[in-house]
């Protein structure tokens, strides 16, 4: 990196924070001594006019000075211990002894150096105020953050990251998408010449782990220019006004090295939209401004591009969306199968495989994974392996990664009484017999009555397709599957449990957005009703909540009887289902589909 703000702030706190110690520790040392001193002492101290007294009435037998210091030993005629006092002028005070040994009074005065040690500890005291205050206006001004922000990886150094577009997989559309933003880069001047300018801002938009921070590091790289990256948190302090002045030297910073790309990292902490509120939503609302103003400040051949990142771009203010700030939304979509399978191989470089795995099948039963969780599941395959002594990743090795990542570690140590795992044994079995006959549900993979996370047990299905749409009919007997746990509960055990608890959160919020997103309920119709203010609904009369409610209720209803239907009919192969697993623990797809054979 071109420069490391973190590193050198660290080594600055550091230092600081052991000048702090030491000084507090001076302190500390000091009023502790003299505390003890003072208890050790407090017997042996003689106040000044007292000392003047005695003087005067010749008592006085030996005086002991040190320059520069305004305690004074006082050795009394007929007392053996020496005692103690402070005067207020060491010169006047000597003055005085002088005069009074001149006129006959037998006093012995004795002045001693200063100790080098003392002075010193002196002196480091008398500027210890002094000292702490510097110490802390110099914190101030760091925490402040005053000075140059953001990590900039330069093309032209050793530290360049050496992301281009072949690093990234399964975002061929949003490639090409942004493939003119890196000609612009590299050839500006055929661009301005023929009069167009270039979006000022792009926005990527998608859920975590898509690729959108590798997407413009590859931008980037394929231009051969700068990359500046920033957290929208960075810009937000304590102290107001800090997070504009940041804004202002991120790209005071851009300009001086442009051409080059400035990537803001969940710039919805600082781009939500602008309120009246004070505090801390003024000063977000301050960065917001300084923001604006920045993107509508460059200059038509400035080739610097701004590239912002969120997973969640409805909270973001209208006016930094606008032409000419992010004239562009670029949505980072999951992979597809084929995207997936190009993934896990960019990832699968530096690890061991054996040949005996197809990366396709595991594409295949990874649908919905992100890019981040693709790489996630390959590590926690290798970590796998390696525990197990395998010499090379084995598809089994895979296969209990995805699991852990899905479904949770397994907990083989978990005590288990014989009616829980009974109760499990019945739970997944009705699942699985329930999903086998509803036509749009997925083929059962697996079934386990072994603990993972926080689930007792659990039905795993091939989620071998990508869907983009899902029909009424699937959302219907998704509920089905999902309540026939419960069913199997009810109707073989004669019992319920909370086993199912989770399922019914599921079914109940399916059928909630079925009812108010989707508008697939006949008696309500295709209306949008979730909305943010229960009131607003209210416009589609009084008692619309009861209808909401009445419609979830019949959909759970019908899709509950209809998993009982399928249980009743079907007993004996729950029974033979639920009986293997309490002697297996585990059932696979294939033993599964003997029991319908």
């Amino acid at each position: 990196m071109k420069d490391n703000p973190k590193n050198k702030d660290k080594i600055y706190y550091t230092i600081l924070i052991i000048v702090a110690i030491i000084c507090i520790i001076i302190t500390i040392g000091i009023i502790f001594f003299n505390k003890k001193n003072k208890n050790k002492e407090e017997d042996l101290e003689i106040a000044y006019t007292e000392l003047i007294k005695k003087i005067d009435n010749q008592e006085v037998e030996k005086i002991e000075m040190t320059v520069g210091s305004t305690s004074t030993k006082v050795k009394l005629k007929n007392i053996e211990k020496e005692k103690q006092a402070i005067v207020p002028s060491t010169q006047a005070f000597i003055e005085l002894i002088q005069e009074q040994v001149k006129n006959g009074n037998e006093i012995e005065l004795i002045q001693n150096p200063t100790n080098i040690g003392v002075r010193i500890v002196q002196t480091l005291f008398s500027f210890f105020p002094t000292i702490m205050i510097l110490i802390l206006f110099i914190l101030i001004f760091k925490m402040q953050g005053l000075g140059d922000k953001g990590k900039v990886y330069d093309t032209d150094k050793s530290d360049n990251t050496n992301t281009t577009f072949k690093d990234v997989a399964g975002l061929d559309e949003e490639k090409n998408e942004l493939i003119e933003i890196v000609d612009f880069l590299k050839e500006p001047k055929k661009f301005h010449e023929m009069g167009a300018k270039i979006p000022k801002g792009i926005l990527l938009c998608g859920k975590p782990g898509t690729g959108k921070t590798l997407i413009a590091k590859a931008i980037a790289g394929e231009a051969n220019v700068p990359f500046i990256s920033m957290s929208g948190s960075e810009f937000i302090e304590m102290f107001a006004g800090l997070g504009a002045s940041r804004v202002r030297k991120l790209f005071e910073k851009a300009k001086k090295i442009a051409p080059c790309i400035i990537f803001i990292d969940e710039i919805d902490a600082i781009g939500a939209r602008r309120t009246n509120a004070s505090g801390a939503e003024s000063e977000n609302n301050q960065t917001l401004n300084q923001l604006l103003v920045e993107m509508d400040g460059f200059e038509t051949n400035e080739t610097v591009i701004v590239l912002a990142a969120t997973n969640r771009p409805e909270m973001l203010d209208k006016a930094l969306l606008r032409p000419g700030r992010f004239d562009r939304q670029v949505t980072i979509a999951s992979p597809d199968a084929k995207g997936r399978e190009e993934i896990l191989k960019i990832h699968a470089k530096d690890k061991k495989l054996s040949e005996k795995i197809s990366l396709k099948d595991v594409a295949n039963d990874t649908a919905g994974f992100t890019g981040a969780e693709l790489a996630n599941v390959l590590n926690e395959a290798a970590i796998i392996a390696t525990i197990k002594k395998h010499k090379k990743i084995q598809m089994e090795d895979l296969e209990d990664a995805v699991k852990k990542v899905t479904v949770g570690l397994e907990k083989h140590s978990r005590v288990i009484s014989d009616k829980d795992k009974r109760l499990t044994a019945y739970h997944e079995a009705g699942h699985a017999i329930v999903s086998k006959f509803l036509e749009t549900q997925f083929d059962v993979k697996e079934v386990s009555i072994i603990p993972r996370g926080l689930a007792g047990g659990y039905t795993m299905y091939k989620t071998n397709e990508d869907k983009y749409y899902i029909s009424k009919t699937e959302m219907e007997e998704k509920l089905v599957a999902l309540l026939g746990g419960r069913a199997a509960e009810k109707i073989a055990l004669n019992d319920i449990s909370t086993g199912a608890s989770n399922d019914i959160e599921v079914a109940t919020q399916i059928a909630k957005d079925m009812v108010t997103v989707y508008g697939m309920s006949d008696d309500i119709g295709p209306i949008h009703l979730k909305q943010k203010d229960p009131y607003e609904r209210q416009v589609f009369g009084e008692n619309i909540d009861d209808a909401i409610g009445a419609e979830v209720k019949r959909l759970i209803d019908i899709a509950y009887k209809k998993a009982q239907d399928i249980i009743l009919s079907n007993m004996d192969k729950l029974q033979a289902v639920a009986e293997r697993l309490l002697e297996k623990e585990i059932i696979s797809a294939e033993e599964f589909e003997t029991f319908f054979s």
